[in-house]
């Protein structure tokens, strides 16, 4: 589909979007506040547009992030409400124009409904808009610290039996530039190495975009303890791609100072490149590459630098920031590759999980979107995010820390 055509299609689902909402409003409402009202909803909906097209380019230097965090929530559930106002209201208005256009064929009179029915079907909207505008702030409030943590125990023939029991905490996805509070943090990492496990590996999206965010927690993550310690690797978000930079260079300087952050957080980051662990003469290898991302995302992570030196390692585990590369690359090209730890999904932190259902908009997206998934002697586990981003919550998908203990058998 053509850009231009695709451009008009979006400006007139939004165009009706904003219909709907207003009228959903006018008709519910007084008549003698209709004025008011008019002013307040055109208002903030120009005003919320002007901020959508101005923050990257301009505002995005000058909102503090976790102002323009809540700002993003709430531009959210009022497009949210608006759009199920839509949803209830389009189909009334298709059936009156079927009855219109029927009443002038049969020359009989239309059968349109009154005033009273109008304003009933309004008032059920905005009553029926408020149910997932409430849950969206339930998120925020119940869920964005609330950790779950999971624990997984996976068997491997070839696992050498000096690791039997080896046990890795997986954390992903921090977005420290999202947080706006830190004692949850502090909280979850005493609780994590209270869980004294034998390494802790982070998987990519330390920041949102700017090296910086993580000056205000560095004493909180600093503080994570394993034996083997912590090694990391870079997520999609951790180069500021996303950021409009002034300069190459400023992209580049941010980058380097992101490389900094990590020696002094006390963290291995492993970019192209592998560790090999020894226990009682045997060994596993360690491999973390950069971001290798799917169709939508650019493609920083080389396997062949950093796969050489575990060839003859008898078990091999991958850290990956994003799940798609393991139908891309890992499986077609690594078999020898026996476990793969992601995360970047996040499982859109938004979805239902329980005993009886596993669903989320992720797996529209993503083959492999949350847990643990299994191809013939491969297996890879994806994370569900310690953080979040854009929006500031929680909502069925809960933020995790993974203990994975690996087992011979």
């Amino acid at each position: 589909m053509p850009p231009i055509v695709s451009f008009t299609i979006g400006i007139l689902i939004y165009a009706a979007i904003e219909f709907y909402g207003w009228q959903a409003i006018k008709t519910a409402i007084n008549p003698s506040s209709v004025s008011t009202a008019r002013w307040v909803y055109w208002g903030l909906t120009a005003a919320f547009l002007i901020l959508f097209m101005s923050y990257r380019p301009v505002l995005y230097k000058v909102i503090p992030r976790n102002i323009g965090v809540y700002l993003a929530l709430f531009f959210v559930i009022i497009f949210l409400s608006k759009i199920v106002t839509l949803l209830f209201l389009f189909p009334e208005d298709l059936v009156r124009l079927v009855r219109f256009i029927a009443a002038k064929v049969s020359a009989a009179p239309a059968a349109v409904g009154g005033i009273t029915r109008s304003q009933f079907l309004s008032r059920m909207a905005l009553i029926i808009a408020a149910i997932p505008a409430g849950t969206l702030v339930y998120g925020v409030v119940a869920n964005a610290y609330n950790y779950k943590y999971r624990k997984v125990a996976i068997k491997f023939p070839n696992l050498p039996e000096a690791f039997h029991g080896f046990r890795i905490i997986q954390l992903s996805d921090i977005h420290s530039g999202s947080f706006t509070q830190t004692q949850p943090l502090i909280e979850a990492v005493e609780k994590i190495n209270k869980m004294d496990a034998d390494i802790i590996l982070f998987t990519g999206d330390l920041v949102n975009d700017r090296a910086e965010e993580m000056e205000p927690y560095m004493h909180v993550f600093d503080k994570l303890r394993a034996k083997h310690g912590v090694l990391s690797t870079t997520g999609n978000h951790d180069y500021g791609d996303y950021v409009p930079w002034d300069s190459e260079a400023e992209k580049e300087a941010n980058f380097e100072k992101f490389k900094g952050v990590h020696k002094a957080l006390g963290w291995r980051l492993l970019m192209n490149e592998n560790v090999i662990l020894e226990r009682d003469g045997q060994k596993i290898a360690i491999i973390g590459i950069e971001n290798y991302g799917g169709k939508h995302f650019k493609k920083y992570g080389k396997m062949d630098l950093a796969y050489p030196g575990t060839e003859e390692i008898p078990f091999k585990l991958l850290m990956s920031h994003d799940p798609s590369h393991w139908d891309a690359e890992v499986r077609p090209k690594y078999p020898e590759i026996d476990l793969m730890l992601s995360g970047h999904t996040h499982g859109a932190q938004f979805g239902i999980e329980n005993k009886w259902m596993k669903w989320s908009p992720s797996e529209y997206m993503y083959k492999q979107w949350a847990g643990l998934y299994e191809e013939g002697k491969q297996r890879i586990y994806v994370n569900r995010g310690f953080g979040f981003l854009g929006y500031p919550g929680r909502v069925g998908i809960l933020p995790e820390v993974t203990e994975i203990t690996l087992l011979r058998g």
